[in-house]
């Protein structure tokens, strides 16, 4: 999103770079440009983050199938709460399960509670995203602010003067106002794009490691109930634990 030099040539055969235009966009060319800098560096971050194996590495579900299918909740939820082993997976799988081994009701509720959690992570993933969206509605508005900045500029330069006014002594006041819009756009545009792919994308990701909590979870299905969940009463209709899935991410296209 960073600016990169570029140069023209006027009929007089002036060169010009783009680091000339900027100083003459002054202060909300130098606030683009810091804006730009700053959404650079959040869209990296952005392609580090949303990938499978940071958000659900293999050796982790591995693991925690090796230890559902052997009725150990109690060593799953140990793994998912060690600090290494920190992942959008572990999160809501664990949490979900420390949720059940306390409720009255036990693996009854996973479901639901693997839903309400995966929501707040989704939640988490999508805050840096949004940055994204709102730096391609404020660049522009930005550009706009320089555009009205320079065009003051020059009606106080026309008021002041008398006589007729120089073209000259206008350009700079005109100069800013037209590279700050150009400025706005060249952030925004490209800020927009990235936006709505990391938006389906996180949707996508959200999608495949809820299908695979689904199959981590139905090794539990027939797993005992945790201590002090509540018993079926007699005579009535054992309910077994309900695969569980992942939400989709909210305002994914």
């Amino acid at each position: 999103m960073t600016f990169c030099m570029l140069a023209t040539a006027d009929p007089g055969g002036v060169s010009r770079t783009l680091l000339q235009y900027i100083a003459e966009s002054r202060e909300v060319g130098l606030l683009i440009i810091a804006l730009s800098l700053f959404v650079t560096a959040v869209i990296i971050a952005q392609f580090f983050t949303l990938r499978i194996s940071r958000l659900a590495p293999e050796d982790h579900i591995v693991n925690l199938d090796g230890l559902l299918k052997a009725h150990d909740v109690g060593g799953a939820i140990a793994y998912c709460e060690h600090e290494e082993n920190q992942c959008l997976l572990t999160r809501v799988l664990g949490r979900a399960l420390t949720r059940c081994a306390r409720s009255p009701f036990g693996y009854l509720e996973l479901k639901n509670a693997i839903e309400e959690i995966a929501e707040q992570e989704i939640a988490r993933l999508q805050r840096m995203t949004d940055i994204i969206g709102l730096t391609a509605s404020i660049a522009p508005m930005l550009g706009l602010l320089g555009t009205v900045v320079g065009m003051v500029g020059a009606f106080d330069t026309i008021s002041v003067t008398e006589g007729p006014v120089r073209p000259d002594s206008l350009a700079g006041n005109i100069s800013e106002a037209l590279i700050t819009t150009v400025m706005g756009l060249i952030v925004a545009i490209p800020c927009t794009a990235i936006y709505t792919y990391f938006r389906n994308r996180i949707d996508h990701l959200v999608t495949e490691i809820g299908e695979t909590i689904e199959e981590l979870t139905v090794n539990i299905e027939h797993a005992p109930p945790p201590a002090g969940a509540a018993q079926p009463t007699r005579g009535g209709p054992v309910r077994a634990a309900q695969p569980a899935a992942m939400p989709r991410a909210a305002g994914g296209r």
